[in-house]
């Protein structure tokens, strides 16, 4: 039954991510080009939340990017309309802005794991007599390093930094954020292997994958607190 439900909620998500690709393929771009990669990847774990939050998120923010060309063209915004500097649109919620900056972080965790873990299943890094403690350290590297070259094309723009203080501004926004979420999901995936199946998963089996989406999840609410606090500072831009 497990592995039929696994096998069902990876369906879903791969259907939901070929969705939101699809969209954006079409036309449904986001303003800035990195948030296309984030919705695409983000379905890969929240499968239709991931979907919902696309349409209701995502979509409107291509589509105020469309808005806001069509009114540069005829000469400004309508009907003293403001527009915000990431996504052109009208401020939204604080809450939702957490949530995308989350959201945006998860996606170069999900990206990092999903190299790092099919990669490991053929070339294992035992630590501890553990081989999922040396795939945690590879994902933690990896997702690192996707998620500073994420932050990177979301932060300079914005703030017209330079190459060197972009990978700073990049590293300070981006380290405190993905390290709550590989917590959360880490603390997860130790539960399922430790507690819940006595065993270690192999990459090779979707029960493994379906552990990873819950893990995701827990992820991203380790990191949805931190996210909070780094936007209210001003240590990361608010999308």
């Amino acid at each position: 039954m497990l592995r039929t439900v696994a096998i069902a909620s990876l369906v879903v998500a791969l259907l939901c991510v070929a969705i939101v690709a699809i969209d954006i393929l079409r036309g449904h771009r986001q303003p800035m080009g990195v948030m296309n990669f984030v919705w695409v990847l983000t379905p890969l774990y929240s499968g239709l939340v991931g979907l919902w939050a696309y349409y209701r998120l995502g979509r409107p923010m291509a589509k105020a990017a469309g808005k806001m060309d069509m009114d540069d063209k005829k000469g400004g915004a309508k009907d003293g309309q403001q527009y915000s500097d990431m996504d052109m649109g009208p401020k939204k919620p604080f809450w939702q802005s957490v949530a995308l900056g989350a959201m945006h972080c998860g996606s170069g965790c999900s990206l990092g794991d999903l190299l790092v873990e099919t990669f490991v299943l053929y070339v294992p890094l035992v630590l501890f007599g553990h081989a999922i403690f040396g795939a945690w350290v590879l994902d933690y590297l990896v997702a690192f390093l996707i998620g500073i070259i994420f932050q990177y094309y979301a932060i300079a723009p914005m703030r017209h930094l330079g190459v060197k203080e972009g990978l700073k501004a990049a590293v300070k926004a981006d380290t405190l954020s993905l390290t709550s979420w590989q917590i959360g999901m880490y603390g997860w995936m130790a539960i399922a292997t430790f507690l819940i199946f006595g065993h270690e998963l192999k990459a090779n089996d979707p029960v493994f994958w379906f552990m990873m989406q819950l893990a995701m999840v827990l992820g991203f609410l380790t990191a949805y607190p931190v996210n909070w606090w780094l936007i209210k500072s001003g240590v990361k831009e608010r999308m």
